[in-house]
């Protein structure tokens, strides 16, 4: 029975895929009599976690404040009865130093008795500690439930705490043979449609960012967006380019969303194009570079730190071509691979 709501939470989460910046996706359904009768997701970064946005429409009274997304929106409030069941794939928060109140105590004052989780934050600040906050306080606490699933849909924000970088995973085509391009270095065209509509799906549109070296940008011009996918997530779209050699025609910046094209380069770049690109709204990283290399730990640092309305990165589909490939391999920032073979 708990796997069937625990899917739900998962289902629910998901709508906030790149909206929730270095936040976790997180989703909450009440259950009444073995129904649902309630249900809330963390739909954006800074806005109300999955509990307070269930909670809300259904005792909004048990929240000082209503959070925007639910103003207006209620059914008639009605009373938590013993008996429901609280579930929710990340255990509830207990944490005050964010920009969001913790949950345990809003799910304490609620009069829900029973909460089942699918895993344990890895946030130092909460893990374990808001499970042992409810039971002190009488709920009864059952999990974790499907942890390795609720980990998977996560990975990104775990890795960003204890890894302190986004989620990396490599995806390349390849023919049988192997061959990457054609004989003279020219962009092939490897994957059919059924794979590529795969990739869109399962890969893009579950990542917060595509990224790619500028000599992807160079030889295929590609758009680096997310198609097949109805309502596609916005996700960001990385160049690594130290010489900022980007042509300002390209069609990644030609795009509405520029302001979700970041393109990392050295302090020592052409700073008057550098000025221009930012002016019309791409977001311009300087990371020191030397030998060939970022300093991966900085720029790291600067795409998993919220900034205004950068609200960070935890989770990177590398794609470009088999020098950056290799690069990330060298430095052992490879989290998974995934592969296509084509004719």
């Amino acid at each position: 029975m708990h796997g069937r709501f625990m899917h739900r939470c998962l289902d629910l989460a998901r709508k906030g895929q790149c909206e929730t910046g270095i936040n976790p996706l997180v989703g909450a359904v009440l259950v009444r009599d073995g129904k649902v009768i309630a249900e809330g997701f963390h739909s954006g970064f800074g806005k109300a976690h999955a509990e307070r946005a269930l909670l809300e429409k259904i005792e909004p009274r048990t929240s000082p404040a209503l959070s925007a997304e639910n103003a207006g929106r209620y059914r008639a409030p009605q009373k938590i009865r013993s008996t429901d069941i609280l579930y929710v794939n990340l255990e509830p928060c207990c944490h005050t130093h964010k920009k969001t109140p913790p949950c345990v105590p809003l799910i304490i004052k609620s009069g829900i008795r029973r909460v089942v989780f699918g895993m344990y934050d890895p946030n130092p600040e909460v893990s374990g500690k808001g499970v042992e906050m409810l039971r002190k306080a009488g709920v009864e606490v059952t999990g974790p439930i499907n942890p390795v699933e609720c980990e998977r849909l996560n990975r990104g924000f775990i890795s960003v705490m204890t890894k302190g970088r986004p989620w990396i995973t490599l995806k390349n085509a390849r023919t049988i043979d192997g061959r990457y391009s054609d004989p003279k270095g020219g962009r092939m065209l490897i994957t059919d449609e059924t794979q590529d509509r795969w990739a869109h799906e399962f890969l893009r549109a579950r990542h917060d960012a595509i990224l790619v070296g500028v000599a992807t940008i160079l030889a295929d011009d590609p758009r680096l967006d997310v198609r097949y996918v109805n309502n596609p997530p916005e996700n960001y779209r990385i160049i690594l380019d130290a010489s900022l050699r980007i042509p300002t025609d390209s069609k990644v910046l030609q795009m509405l969303l520029k302001g979700r094209t970041i393109i990392v380069t050295s302090p020592d770049a052409d700073l008057k194009k550098a000025e221009k690109l930012a002016e019309s709204g791409v977001r311009i990283i300087p990371v020191e570079y030397k030998n060939g290399r970022f300093d991966w730990l900085s720029l790291w640092g600067k795409l998993t730190t919220p900034d205004g309305e950068f609200h960070g990165i935890s989770t990177i589909l590398l794609e470009g071509g088999p020098k950056t490939w290799e690069i990330f391999r060298n430095e052992k920032m490879v989290d998974e691979e995934v592969i296509f073979i084509g004719e």
